[in-house]
Parts: structure tokens; C-alpha cells; sequence
């Protein structure tokens, strides 16, 4: 019996020598909020495109000023349409018994969607290879309670099977686990 304790204990010894090769920092998530005159339902009506130091080295400014263009088109084409159908729905809100704000929030799904399809497409031709994943988030404000929509420019890891997986700082205990148990 003494024997077996002597060697289990030598295994997590070497199970936390493991762990600790394992461990690796990811860098926090880099946020870029609108920067826009008009907000509706969180989303700005244009994001800003100034580089942001934290993409020095990692990407090139002028890929990354093309994507926000991009952006800036699809916001530009969709957020007039959105808010007129606003005050139409806030005029007749009263007689429509709030029925009348159903448009405007179809259209501000549908102005989220497109953002989010250009997102994937964006990450699927470029910044994946780079090891960045760009994302459309939710994120309350700093100065109120209301919520906006930032993009989120998140690290992608690569893990020994092959897989692509995005990991935020807090979960990087989690995922060192799992990478140590499966490896058993």
C-alpha cells in the first residue's frame, strides 16, 4: 500500500510539472467602440479607424482600415433605414400599442447579421491566419447602465489536436485541464 501512494504522489508531481509547461498568457481581448454621432438599439452608426496599439506587429494598418471601410459601409447603408423606421414606430407607437417598433427591431437584427456575416468573412480570409478573431459584442457602457455593440479582437490558440479554439483570459485554466487530462 505504501508503495502505491509513493508512486501516485510521484504521478501528480509530474502531472503539475506538466501543467505548468502548459501554461501560456493570452493577451486581453482589444475592444474598439463606435465612435458614431447616432446610436440605435447599442449600435453605432460608424467605428473608428485608428490602429490600435494593441494590433502593432500583428496586422497591417492599412488591412485593418479596409475591414473597418467595410464596416462603415454596411452601417452607413443600413442605420438611416433603421432610424427612420424609429420615429415612424415611435410616432405610431401609442396607436399600435408598441407594434409599431417591430420593424426597426427586424432591421436592427438584420443590420447585425450583415455585420457579423462580414465579421466571418473577414476572419475566414484573413485575420484567422493571423491568429485574431474579430467578433461583434455586446458591452454595457462606462458611462450608464444601457448596453452597446463593440467589436472584440480575441487571441485564437492552437491546441495540440489541431483545433481552433478561442480562449479568453479566464478560461485558460480550464483549457490547460483539459490539454493535461487528455493527453493521459
Amino acid at each position: 500500500m505504501a508503495d502505491f501512494d509513493a508512486i501516485y504522489e510521484e504521478e501528480e508531481e509530474n502531472e503539475q510539472n506538466l501543467e505548468e509547461h502548459y501554461v501560456t498568457t493570452v493577451p486581453d481581448p482589444i475592444i474598439i467602440r463606435g465612435a458614431g454621432n447616432m446610436t440605435v438599439f447599442g449600435l453605432s452608426n460608424r467605428f473608428e479607424s485608428e490602429f490600435p496599439n494593441g494590433l502593432v506587429s500583428r496586422v497591417a494598418p492599412e488591412e485593418f482600415k479596409a475591414t473597418v471601410m467595410r464596416i462603415n459601409s454596411v452601417l452607413k447603408k443600413t442605420l438611416p433605414v433603421n432610424v427612420k423606421w424609429l420615429f415612424c414606430g415611435c410616432v405610431c407607437c401609442c396607436c399600435t400599442l408598441g407594434c409599431s417598433l417591430w420593424p426597426v427591431i427586424c432591421l436592427s437584427k438584420r443590420t447585425q447579421h450583415s455585420l457579423n456575416k462580414l465579421l466571418e468573412w473577414e476572419n475566414s480570409r484573413l485575420y484567422h491566419k493571423l491568429g485574431l478573431h474579430w467578433r461583434l459584442a455586446k458591452q454595457r457602457c462606462d458611462t450608464s447602465s444601457m448596453m452597446e455593440y463593440v467589436r472584440l479582437h480575441s487571441t485564437i490558440m492552437r491546441c495540440e489536436c489541431g483545433t481552433v479554439t478561442q480562449v479568453p483570459l479566464q478560461l485558460q485554466t480550464l483549457l490547460q485541464d483539459i490539454i493535461s487530462h487528455g493527453s493521459e
